[in-house]
């Protein structure tokens, strides 16, 4: 069964909407007075202020790889990040190791890998299937290009992004 809810009459001062109009000035002069006295910071001035330091543990940055403490590369272009990419942003071109190497069990390693940064929407998907923990997202929210071939970045530029990645992996354990 419908209700009727009925309005309350309006003065004419309320109708006028000068009460909220007074309101909200009021508001916007409180800021302006604690911005001009600095009880407050309204801006950040990018080039010369950066988030850096106030960036929480949970950020997810730009998609790197990473190599471990020898060198070598951790991927073993099983193509599970390259899958689960929504936007598609990550393309894998895997190339198989020979057979009668000390390596011949991982089979295959990435000849080509490329993340398109224009694309990526830094879900973090890619970093949580990776087996081998070789993708990481690292802390940088400035990621620039003059072009659109500027931000594809391939296996050269990530592995000098992502740097160093220290601790077991998988691929190079003899044992597994």
């Amino acid at each position: 069964m419908a209700r009727t809810v009925q309005r309350p009459k309006l003065g004419l001062l309320e109708r006028s909407y000068l009460p909220a109009i007074l309101g909200g000035l009021l508001v916007t002069i409180r800021h302006f007075k604690n911005m001009i006295f600095g009880r407050t910071r309204v801006t950040l001035e990018y080039p010369e202020q950066k988030w850096d330091a106030m960036l929480p543990d949970w950020y997810r940055g730009a998609p790197t790889l990473v190599k471990d403490e020898h060198g070598r590369e951790r991927c073993v272009a099983c193509q599970l990040c390259e899958f689960i990419c929504p936007p598609r942003a990550i393309t894998i071109k895997p190339g198989e190791l020979s057979k009668d190497g000390p390596w011949a069990k991982v089979e295959k390693f990435p000849e080509e890998f490329e993340i398109d940064m224009a694309r990526c929407i830094y879900c973090g998907l890619c970093q949580e299937v990776c087996p081998e923990q070789a993708i990481f997202l690292r802390k940088d929210y400035s990621i620039t290009g003059e072009t659109r071939e500027a931000l594809v970045h391939d296996k050269k530029k990530l592995y000098e992004l992502g740097g160093v990645m220290t601790g077991l992996v998988h691929k190079w354990d003899e044992k597994k």
